[in-house]
């Protein structure tokens, strides 16, 4: 078995020409460098400081600091792949270049579209990592730490949680006039939720012309036999249009509301710990509630889930088009210092068009997307100069 596995393997690597095989062993020694690089980088910028200084204050033992370290890891990962493409192939092609080694290649006819194939091939694997790590193995591993760390700290842990849970409701609100015109309806308002109780819940409700009421209560659940939420031990405050105030206590009361605020604490707070499918059940929540802000905030974020990972296509495109020019001159250091730098003008573009996604001036996929087709045009531009 182990034998035929080793024939298999021999013959696909035949398979590959001989010079996407030596560029690609070229390319791989600096990515592997550069992916621990900035992994230690950032891990040390958004994790090992945190951790030290609780380790100080608060008495957290030291293995179990090195587990949530070790559970942190895959988002730090993924953010290494993209700027590990870039000067991994900004580095290789550039010593190729010093060396004359793509001179040597052009004179016997390989054109520079040719010599960055096995580059775009790599990115592209990079890629596809990028966007399963983040979709599978990121959102896991971050909730994993997050309760490694409160367990080792002491705080509460259980399986269904949420804390300070917010569920606006937007519709058509009648005025005193008679007529209508779109605003908030109802607003639920929670400070906890554990393993299906709301604890400290306030609940208002403007849908009715005139009236406000106010419902305060200990706790609450969801009663799936009446579709209807069950409060415990509360009071109930209406103002009335005259303006005059009444108030009522009760020990159990049943309230018609929709069961979205349950659905809403499951999910991860942040967008960047939801996979691709949490994040659409909550963008479908924000929508059948009314919150258009919210929806349209969440659908550029899913739309980024896809354009991260092309990050790494993006850098793979525009190094080794800036490495493959002709009598290119670039060291280490200068090309981790290019790297920086073109790191921070994507990153910029991305958020200033992420930004107008959010305001909606922009459609989310054209949000999204602009960074990237804007990108590639330019490592289209640099490939085109490099040819020359």
């Amino acid at each position: 078995m182990i034998k035929h596995l080793q024939q298999r393997a021999a013959a696909l690597k035949h398979r590959i020409p001989l010079l996407d095989r030596w560029l690609l062993g070229e390319l791989i020694g600096p990515l592997l460098f550069a992916i621990a690089m900035f992994t230690v980088l950032a891990l040390t910028v958004g994790v090992l400081v945190e951790l030290v200084r609780q380790i100080a204050e608060f008495n957290l033992p030291v293995l179990i600091a090195i587990q949530v370290l070790l559970q942190r890891l895959p988002s730090f990962l993924v953010l290494s792949f993209p700027m590990a493409t870039l000067f991994a192939t900004l580095l290789a092609y550039g010593r190729l270049s010093t060396n004359s080694e793509l001179t040597a290649l052009r004179s016997v006819g390989v054109t520079a579209t040719r010599m960055i194939i096995p580059a775009l091939v790599l990115a592209l694997v990079m890629s596809s990592l990028t966007f399963l790590f983040n979709d599978v193995l990121v959102p896991r591993s971050n909730r994993a730490a997050e309760v490694t760390l409160r367990r080792a700290l002491g705080k509460a842990i259980s399986t269904e949680k949420g804390d300070n849970i917010i569920y606006p409701r937007f519709g058509r609100v009648e005025e005193p006039d008679g007529s209508f015109s779109k605003g908030l309806l109802q607003l639920f308002y929670a400070n906890k939720f554990r393993d299906g109780t709301m604890t400290r819940v306030t609940l208002l409700d403007f849908s009715r012309a005139g009236f406000t009421q106010m419902l305060l209560a200990e706790s609450a659940q969801w009663n799936r036999q009446e579709a209807k939420w069950e409060f415990f031990n509360g009071q109930i405050l209406t103002l009335t249009p005259s303006g005059s105030t009444t108030s009522a206590d009760f020990d159990r009361y049943l309230y018609p509301f929709s069961a979205a605020p349950i659905r809403i604490a499951k999910l991860p707070k942040d967008a960047n710990n939801m996979t691709v499918a949490e994040a659409l059940q909550a963008e479908q929540l924000l929508q059948s509630a009314g919150d258009l802000k919210g929806a349209r905030k969440l659908q550029v974020r899913i739309q980024e889930k896809f354009t991260f990972p092309m990050a790494c296509l993006v850098f793979g495109l525009i190094g080794s088009s800036l490495g493959a020019k002709p009598n290119n001159r670039t060291s280490r250091g200068q090309g981790f210092a290019l790297s920086i730098v073109m790191i921070l003008v994507y990153y910029l573009l991305a958020f200033s068009f992420s930004a107008l996604g959010v305001k909606g001036t922009l459609p989310a996929v054209l949000a999204a997307w602009s960074p990237v087709l804007i990108s590639l045009a330019g490592g289209g531009f640099l490939l085109r100069q490099a040819s020359q």
